[in-house]
């Protein structure tokens, strides 16, 4: 059976829980089959295109796209690391930033009193 939620009563803690659990769900979905020719098989080829090709010319395919994309994966890495490196500048400066008005915070509460 399943179960009823109303989304419009959850706070945001509870709809970013339940985002995440549907997205664990969504990503184990199974469904069983039989293949009834195994010597070809269908690929998608991208854009929603698929080709009928032999079990071991498929191999090949995927060979190749694992070749293609480990490549542009070395390629665009060092990129990568530079964003990587300016996230972590502007992280940190927002942290001082907000210790600041922390500290500014406290401090006027403090002059208040």
């Amino acid at each position: 059976m399943a179960q009823s939620i109303n989304i419009t009563e959850l706070h945001l803690p509870q709809l970013e829980m339940l985002k995440n659990q549907l997205d664990q769900e969504v990503d184990s979905m199974y469904v069983p089959g039989k293949l009834h020719d195994v010597e070809h098989v269908l690929i998608h080829v991208g854009t929603g295109y698929y080709v009928e090709k032999t079990a071991e010319d498929a191999k090949d395919f995927f060979k190749r796209k694992i070749d293609f994309l480990t490549k542009q994966m070395e390629k665009i890495q060092p990129a990568l690391q530079e964003k990587h490196a300016m996230k972590q500048a502007v992280m940190e400066m927002m942290s001082q930033k907000i210790q600041q008005l922390i500290a500014l915070g406290a401090a006027q509460a403090t002059a208040k009193a």
